[in-house]
This record gives C-alpha cells, structure tokens and sequence, in this order.
C-alpha cells in the first residue's frame, strides 16, 4: 500500500588489463562501518547519504527492531529537502511516497511480507527505474526482487545509545553515492555540533 495521496494493498565484465575501472570497483568489497552514539549521528548520516544521492538509487536496510532504520530514513528525506517530520513507519502500509524533496522517495517496509506473491502484490518493483529513491526496511524479505547494484546498510545494537552502522555496495554507482556520503558525512564531523545532553535527549523521545 502507498501513501501521500496514493495507497497499494499490502497485501562490468572483468577487464582483461588493470584499468581505472577495475580500481573503481574494489571500494564496493570494503564496508564503511561507522558508530552512532546518539539519534543526531544518525540523522547527520542520513542527511549526508540524501544529499549523495542523484535518483533511481535502492537503498536496502538490515537491523533488528529499534537498530535506528526508520531515523536514518528521516535524514535520507531531510537531505533530499523534504520534511523529516512527514516520514513516519509504514509498516501498515508498505509503501509510503514522498515528493517534497529534489527526488522523490519511496518508504518501503516490508516487516509483514511473508511470501513472494505479497512482495509482488506490493508493486515495489516499480520503483527500481526513474528518479525515484527507494529505501526499504527489513530489505531480506525481497533480496530476490532487489536491483543488482544498491546501497546496503546495516544496522545492529551496540549499547543502550549506540548503534553500529555498516555499508557495502554491490555496484559502480552505488560505489560512487557512498563515497560521496562519506566524504559529505566527514564535513558534517567537523562542523560544530550540538551538546550531548541535547542530542540523548532527541534520542530517547524518538522511536525508530
């Protein structure tokens, strides 16, 4: 099902001699791995991959229950210039849409997909071409119907207010987003940030 106006039930070939190409490609066996101490990391992260980001890109999310997947959901919008407020879970809806921001946004969850029919039932495939970024939470229920290159990111527990947080790409564009948000994400690391009386409190009033 798809919200914002519209709802859906829920029901490089090797080369043969060492080229830049080939050089390009390795980052994508080398996970960036990062640590969130507080739900304002995690919102700096997530702007700094919306802002990377240039369309028809799938970020897919891994993470057990509260790991942070729908707060980074949240910077991704704010990076793109669309209202983090607006995004909410759609785990009773699949699909949410979102426009406001430079691309549009597509908010999958797929918690309660049980069988490939209800995944095909969601209509999620048509987001995979366009401009539309798609970024879909418990993406292991559909890793069949995923693109080949995408963005993935998981999400894991460490302490009450950390989070470990690792991506990998599986392909040359999604290589060159990630390297691009980390880049954007060690600018955000420089530049002043807020007390961490501040951030824990954001933190605990914010489920995820």
């Amino acid at each position: 099902m798809r919200s914002n106006g519209r709802q859906r039930r829920s029901v490089a070939r090797p080369a043969k001699t060492k080229q830049p190409a080939v050089r390009r490609s390795a980052p994508s066996n080398r996970p960036w791995q990062l640590l969130s101490t507080s739900h304002r990391h995690t919102d700096r992260l997530g702007q700094a991959i919306g802002r990377a980001l240039r369309g028809g890109e799938t970020i897919a999310l891994y993470g057990p229950l509260g790991a942070g997947k729908t707060a980074l959901v949240r910077g991704i919008a704010q990076g793109l210039g669309a209202s983090p407020t607006a995004i909410s879970s759609p785990t009773f809806v699949v699909i949410h849409e979102y426009n406001q921001g430079r691309l549009p946004l597509a908010h999958v969850d797929l918690y309660r997909i049980r069988s490939p029919r209800e995944l095909e039932s969601t209509g999620l495939t048509e987001y995979f071409s366009g401009q539309t970024v798609t970024v879909i939470e418990w993406a292991d229920k559909g890793l069949a119907a995923l693109p080949q290159d995408r963005i993935e990111i998981m999400l894991n527990h460490r302490a009450a207010r950390s989070r470990t947080i690792q991506f990998r790409a599986t392909g040359p564009k999604s290589d060159e987003v990630i390297s691009l948000a980390r880049r954007q994400y060690g600018k955000t690391e420089r530049a002043p940030q807020a007390s961490p009386r501040r951030a824990l409190k954001r933190e605990a009033t914010t489920r995820s």
